[in-house]
């Protein structure tokens, strides 16, 4: 049984150990880690899940926005990364956390944002395509940025996509 405790129960170590499992030692040079830099992760939406007391995966979120010069800054969740021990993998608990993220987010009213593969992401909600012409801090395919607005959420054509500093220490609304 999967057991999702928030990210403390774990030591900062250990999940950096499990991200450079999963994604390598080189992932601080992607662009997600620019778009979230200086951050904290957003506690109601980033957990470990642990399998027999055991470090299995975690999921964290960030907070960012969508800055556009001729109006306001659309505040996002960003998901990812989405990481699971080379051991558990297609077990089906990357599937389990980001439900439960999915949940969370419907709760909470936010729309959220991710770089990933459009394919395993969009049973959760998560579409490619509204944000071809966004720009980020550093190359991505434009097709790997995907959306998932709250209920009756519109998404801004344009914009530029850049870490929440002043929502970093905030709260989700509940």
């Amino acid at each position: 049984m999967i057991d999702l405790q928030p990210l403390s129960a774990i030591a900062p170590a250990a999940l950096e150990a499990l991200l450079d499992l999963a994604f390598g030692t080189d992932r601080h040079g992607r662009t997600a880690y620019a778009v979230r830099e200086g951050t904290e992760p957003l506690e109601e939406l980033s957990f470990v899940a642990l399998l027999d007391g055991k470090l299995a995966g975690s999921l964290q979120c960030w907070p960012v926005s969508l800055s556009r010069p001729d109006s306001d800054s659309l505040p996002l969740a960003m998901v990812g990364p989405v990481a699971v021990h080379p051991d558990h993998q297609n077990q089906g608990i990357g599937k389990h956390m980001t439900g439960i993220v999915a949940e969370r987010l419907d709760l909470a009213g936010q729309s959220a944002m991710m770089i990933g593969d459009p394919e395993y992401y969009s049973p959760f909600g998560f579409r490619s395509g509204p944000a071809r012409d966004w720009t980020l801090p550093g190359p991505v395919e434009p097709d790997r940025i995907l959306l998932r607005p709250a209920s009756g959420g519109d998404w801004p054509p344009d914009g530029f996509l850049e870490p929440d500093l002043l929502r970093s220490s905030e709260r989700m609304p509940n």
